[in-house]
């Protein structure tokens, strides 16, 4: 089985006094030794959270990046910025960013093309509408997200990348898939990674990102195909983190 992780995404959230605290409590958390812990900081944070986050157990992580190495393109971070302030991963194709900012499948893999070459962790984020869950279409826009990104790479490149199913109804909404819910299209996302190859499905980190928190991780985390969950609102507490981290192990 893939190691747990439990990634964080803080969005437009946080401050300096946050990456601190979370630096503290971090370095002195007793965690299960078989999980893994990222948090994914605003690009302004990240040369702080590097320095905070040294000798804990937490994995920097930047929230997108540009498809671009560099050049006149106001506003945009490359990849190679964020390795270096000391970011090992990255999200691409969050639903924020492809619903509110216009990123389609071909930018998310461009995106995931850029990670990569400069040999950052991609977490490629996978979801469907409300709308598209009501017309039973759920797996046909989940693995077609995906099958956009791994039909267009080799095989050494898919298994570097980490996937996040994140319904996007249940993000932010309070409304939270329940666990045979969020089973049941994990399980299809590693039915269509078995396609690929056996050893992808086995190893693949399959993360479950819709709104969840310490006070139902253990049961989402239970399920066979959900290995760790991507945070978000929850993230922001480090009491509220670290119980799920716990939940993980």
């Amino acid at each position: 089985m893939p190691t747990p992780l439990i990634a964080g995404n803080w969005k437009m959230n946080g401050s300096r006094a946050l990456v601190d605290d979370f630096g503290r409590a971090f370095g002195d958390a007793e965690l299960p030794e078989s999980v893994a812990v990222a948090l994914m900081v605003p690009f302004p944070y990240l040369d702080a959270a590097s320095r905070a986050f040294e000798g804990t157990p937490l994995v920097l992580g930047a929230q997108t990046l540009s498809d671009r190495p560099s050049g006149a393109f106001t506003g945009e971070v490359s990849g190679e910025m964020l390795r270096d302030c000391g970011a090992r991963m990255v999200l691409v194709g969050h639903s924020e960013r492809r619903t509110l900012f216009g990123e389609d499948d071909d930018a998310v893999l461009a995106r995931v093309r850029a990670a990569l070459d400069l040999g950052l962790a991609p977490v490629l984020c996978l979801g469907e509408t409300l709308e598209e869950r009501d017309a039973g279409r759920t797996e046909a826009v989940v693995l077609g997200q995906l099958e956009v990104v791994f039909d267009a790479l080799g095989a050494d490149e898919r298994a570097r990348l980490v996937l996040a199913y994140e319904p996007v109804w249940a993000i932010g909404t309070g409304r939270t898939a329940t666990p045979a819910q969020a089973q049941a299209v994990h399980g299809a996302i590693r039915a269509r990674l078995a396609r690929y190859d056996a050893g992808l499905a086995a190893d693949t980190q399959v993360l479950y990102g819709g709104s969840m928190k310490a006070a139902n991780a253990a049961e989402l985390l239970a399920q066979p195909d959900i290995d760790g969950g991507l945070i978000g609102g929850a993230s922001l507490n480090v009491d509220e983190f670290l119980a799920i981290c716990q939940s993980a192990g």
